[in-house]
Parts: structure tokens; sequence; C-alpha cells
């Protein structure tokens, strides 16, 4: 690992698979279509038994079904395909990710960053931050897998902040690393290797050169495992001298980086849903206003009502509102990424369209006021979410 002086970059050593095919190798994000078995069945049917990332991860619809198993399964394949000659090792540079989804062509770049730059904590001035607040609770089950894990697979995605183009400007373009179709409709992949990383490195750092507050990432997805990856870092970081701390694998995270202004990268807000038989004490009980507009659905019907102007406000007021009205009736909350999956579901309840962050807001939203409310914003729709490609130990 070839550690950036200024702490928060890295340049890793990518493992990549040296003849899989990569169709079935590639695996969507574990935390997409949590409520869906149907899609994890037919992506387990597709695969058969060929060499897959499915092997190696741990999709969270099925976290409460004999975890323990799962974790040692997933142990025991990664250290079968690591000693099985499975990969192949890409060097001194980073891996330029090109995904073709609906939205368009995404480019991002995959690097390590060191976890003694990022913090979850609220009020940080860290270089790399969390976008949202990191529920503790949902962190226990994530370290227990990764905590005995040889390697890491990423779907956390970084955003930073380049209206310019001036990082993906400076990347030279080397050999094509792999170019295919990604499975269950999730679009087109082309990875390319980028062989001047250090050079990349300066044009990150240009980015916040002058600043009086240096936040060089924020966390766009994957902001629990990004989380769990520091949690473990810091349990192990005792446990080693001075000189072993600073080039332990285990310190340092596998993520994609992407422009916020990259015009592939689509902000969707993400909708609440409220299962309740009372929707209507709900939707008349609703005293949020402001000079922004969201939109109450009952019975597929949308009637557009008053929201703060500021997203971020209007969606803490909003989750304050649901909790109250759920301590006084019967119900749960749900968290929906698309209006029409919205309104099919409030047959039965009562959602709410809220707006979208915009992009030219989006990092002076985190510095001025910390995370933002979880559940705030998603990146893309759920088929366009990061694919599982490459590796990198952590052991």
């Amino acid at each position: 690992m070839k550690k950036d002086i200024n702490g928060a970059i890295a340049i890793p050593e990518i493992l990549l698979p040296k003849n899989a095919d990569m169709s079935k190798w590639a695996v969507i994000a574990c935390d997409q279509f949590t409520s869906d078995e149907s899609y994890w069945s037919k992506l387990r049917s597709y695969i058969g038994g060929a060499p897959s990332s499915y092997d190696v991860i741990f999709p969270e619809i099925y976290l409460k079904d004999n975890p323990d198993r799962r974790i040692a399964d997933i142990n025991a394949a990664m250290q079968k395909y690591l000693d099985g000659g499975f990969f192949k090792t890409v060097k001194d540079g980073f891996v330029l990710v090109e995904r073709t989804s609906q939205s368009g062509t995404r480019t991002g770049i995959v690097l390590a960053v060191d976890l003694e730059s990022y913090s979850f904590e609220a009020g940080s001035k860290a270089l790399i931050r969390s976008t949202e607040a990191t529920i503790l609770d949902r962190l226990p089950p994530r370290i227990k897998i990764r905590q005995n894990a040889p390697i890491e697979l990423p779907h956390i995605m970084l955003l930073y902040d380049d209206p310019e183009f001036t990082v993906l400007n400076a990347a030279e373009r080397g050999e094509v690393l792999y170019d295919f179709d990604l499975n269950m409709g999730g679009g087109k992949v082309k990875g390319t290797y980028i062989s001047n990383a250090r050079k990349v490195i300066d044009a990150f750092y240009s980015l916040i050169q002058g600043q009086e507050d240096q936040m060089l990432f924020a966390v766009g997805d994957g902001n629990h495992s990004l989380a769990t990856a520091k949690r473990c870092w810091e349990a192990l970081k005792p446990t080693l001298s001075a000189e072993e701390q600073l080039t332990h694998p285990a310190r340092f995270a596998l993520c994609e980086a992407v422009n916020i202004y990259d015009p592939a990268l689509i902000f969707h807000p993400i909708y609440r849903f409220v299962k309740t038989d009372e929707p209507y004490v709900f939707k008349n009980d609703w005293r949020l206003s402001g000079g922004g507009k969201a939109a109450i659905v009952v019975n597929g019907v949308s009637q557009e009502v008053q929201f703060p102007k500021n997203v971020p406000d209007g969606i803490r007021q909003l989750d304050g509102y649901i909790s109250s009205f759920l301590d006084g009736h019967r119900g749960e909350v749900d968290y929906i990424h698309g209006e029409e999956e919205l309104k099919a579901l409030t047959t039965s309840g009562v959602g709410v369209i809220v707006p979208a962050i915009q992009k030219g807001d989006f990092f002076r939203l985190i510095k001025e006021g910390g995370n933002l409310p979880r559940k705030t914003f998603s990146m893309g729709e759920g088929k366009e979410k990061r694919y599982y490609i490459e590796a990198k130990r952590i052991k």
C-alpha cells in the first residue's frame, strides 16, 4: 500500500479475477432489494456454480437467516479464492470505472482511502466525512462479517466536488482491465487502468487548496460499510506496532470516488411510507410548513403540501412527525426509492414524496449542518448501485 503524504488517499494493490465470467462475478451492492427475495433468487440461478462475488458478500435480505453460518461460509470462500490463485494483482495505479445505465455513463475512480482521515462523528472536520447520521446499532452485524475477513469488496461510493472535472482530466488511461454486461439489468461497466496515480492524487488535493473547511470526500453510498471499516481498524490498531500501523492493509478502505457533477449521477429523494390503517389522520394532522413543496399520497392519489425549503431540515421535521404519529398509532415506516413503487404501497398506508437535494447545495449543506438525516437521498435507481468487482486484502 502506497500512502499519500497528505493522508487521505493511498494507491492500493487491487485484486481482480484472472479468468472468470465477469458477468457472473459482479453482483450488486448487498443493501439493495432487501424486500425482493426474487431478485436474489434469480441472481443465484443465473450464477449457477460459477465463481462469483456473491460467495463473499452478505445480502442484507438474509441478515437474519443463520448469520453465523453465512459469515463462516463467506470467510471460507474468500480464503479459497486467495489460496487458489483466483485473483491477479493490479499495482501502482487506480481503476477508472465507466458505468453505463439508463441515466448515462457515470465515471468513477477506484482508490483506497486512509481511515485515519475519515470520521462519521457529527461536526467532524475530517477530510472524509459521512453524509448521514450513522446508526450505531447497524454496525455490530457488519463488524462481525468484516473482522475475520481476509479481503474486502467495496460498494462504497465517495463524492468529490469538481465542477471543472480537473481530476478526470488529469487521469491517463492505460490497459482495459474489464469490459462486460452486468447481470440483472445493471447495464454495462468498463474498467481501465490509471497509470499516473500520483498526478491524480495531486488533482484531488487541488480541489480543497486554500479552503478553510477542507472536505475532500463525502460518503455518498456505503456509509455504514465505511464506518464498519473504521471501527474494525480502531479495534486492530492497538495490537500493532507503530511501524505496522503505518502500512497495515486494514487501515485503508477500497472505494469508488465520483464527481458530484457527473451528468449520469442522479440524486433521487428517498420517500417515506407509513404503513397504517389511519392514513387520513396522518394527512389531516400534517403541520409542516415553509417555502418548499412535498406531496402526501393515499390510495395512489397525491396532494401537494407545504414543506421547508431547506430539504435536510424538512426531512428532520418529517421524520419527527412520523415518529410522533407512530407513538400514538399502530404502524411502521419504510423508505422507498421510486415514486411509482410508493404509490402502489399507499393502498395500505400513506406515502410522502419529498424534494431532492440539488447537487450545487450538497457540499455546502454538509459543511454548514453536518450529517444529513438518515435516508435523505439516493444516487441512482436500485439497479444503478455499485456492483462488486474489485477487491483488496485487509489482512
